[in-house]
């Protein structure tokens, strides 16, 4: 076992210019060359990146590498994920026992059988949306009209948050998962979303609904077990990611499709085995967590060869594990049929996503409608003249613009 000295300063990086849906080319020469090596982040600090899929998935499932933030060595990307992380504590920075309790209050929400559930309401929602976009004017921005309002209506109905108060909350989201600018103005977004959580669930507690934050508030503020400030912040972190994360895959998947002809073709003729298989595959190849996931060793531990001490920071990186070719052969390769449902887009462990039957069900429906609807569809601008969130927490598109 052997240690490796410091790199200079390449994570997080952008993709690039001209293989926007790859992993960032150092980190791709990384995986090849050092699974597990050093990196300098922006504060100076060294934690290990670990690249291949094999020790990224003996990682996020070794009970001795933590998510919390506060631990001395936790990587932080820049300075603003550092003030958000110490400020907001979510589901993504509890460790067990914490995590395991927490976690236990929602698992029943996103149940694969309650999610499947909403399939047909999800439907509706998707074909409404197309019938309007066909309605309006042509080309138009995909992420406005389709890709954004899919998953902010489905993750609204579900939490109980009105969906009129969308132009707020995907406000004060979009200044949350930007990793750029000005660390007072992550905050003020945060504490923005937190009170108005607050406020509703406060509401809730007295008029309570068919939702997940109206049972929250009678069963956890109703009793005295969580705060007003724990549940708006668990609340916050279900509805942020909860509409950004498909958001995103819905459009940059759709963009990947449309420089694939063939595929594209594939899913918009394919039965619904296939299309949920395409939806792995995109997942796979798109890999949309941008800063990857970050941890810190607890104790010593051995991965790839390489000691990690006690205290060390590790940066977790799935976009390579899910073009390792000895997980995924011809990785670079977008092939819908593959077989590919052990990647790790969602994660791997305890932490994995936890709403990812809800994002399965939502990306199946538009990539199975979309095509099949509009199957002229086209970017109506050069690829080349998109612009992706190269600084954002998930990877996308800002616009799409497309014609038919």
């Amino acid at each position: 076992m052997t240690d490796a000295p410091p790199e200079t300063t390449i994570f997080p990086m952008p993709r690039a210019a001209g293989h926007p849906f790859d992993p960032a080319p150092e980190l791709a020469r990384r995986s090849k060359e050092e699974p597990i090596s050093r990196v300098r982040l922006w504060d100076g600090t060294t934690p290990w990146l670990v690249t291949a899929y094999e020790d990224v998935r003996a990682v996020l499932a070794d009970p001795r590498v933590g998510v919390d933030v506060a631990e001395p060595g936790f990587p932080h990307t820049n300075a603003v994920s550092k003030a958000r992380d110490a400020r907001m504590k979510t589901l993504m920075q509890m460790d067990a026992p914490e995590h395991t309790a927490h976690r236990r209050l929602l698992t029943a929400d996103f149940m694969v059988k309650k999610m499947e559930a909403l399939r047909p309401r999800i439907q509706r929602v998707v074909d409404d949306l197309i019938d309007d976009l066909l309605a309006g004017p042509n080309p138009a921005d995909l992420v406005e009209a389709l890709a954004l309002p899919v998953p902010s209506l489905v993750i609204c109905e579900l939490l109980g948050v009105p969906y009129a108060d969308r132009a707020f909350f995907q406000r004060v989201a979009g200044e949350l998962v930007m990793d750029e600018g000005d660390p007072a103005r992550a905050l003020a977004a945060g504490e923005e979303l937190n009170a108005y959580l607050e406020a509703l669930v406060a509401a809730k507690s007295a008029d309570p609904g068919e939702d997940v934050l109206s049972r929250l508030a009678v069963e956890q503020y109703g009793t005295g077990a969580m705060t007003l400030r724990e549940i708006a912040t668990m609340g916050q972190l279900l509805l942020v990611a909860g509409h950004d994360t498909t958001a995103n895959m819905i459009a940059l998947g759709t963009a990947a499709l449309l420089a694939n002809p063939g595929q594209l073709a594939a899913v918009r003729d394919g039965d619904p085995a296939l299309v949920a298989n395409a939806v792995e595959e995109l997942l796979r190849y798109l890999s949309i967590t941008h800063t990857e996931a970050r941890r810190v060793a607890r104790e010593d531990l051995e991965i790839g060869g390489r000691l990690i001490r006690k205290g060390e920071g590790i940066v977790v990186v799935k976009s390579t594990a899910n073009r390792d070719p000895s997980a995924f052969p011809d990785p670079d390769v977008l092939d819908v049929r593959r077989r590919v449902r052990h990647h790790v887009a969602f994660g791997y462990g305890v932490h994995q996503c936890l709403g990812q039957p809800l994002a399965r069900v939502e990306l199946q429906v538009v990539y199975g409608t979309l095509y099949r609807r509009i199957p002229t569809l086209a970017l109506a601008t050069p690829p080349e003249e998109l612009e992706f969130k190269q600084q954002a927490v998930f990877y996308g598109v800002r616009e799409l613009p497309v014609t038919w």
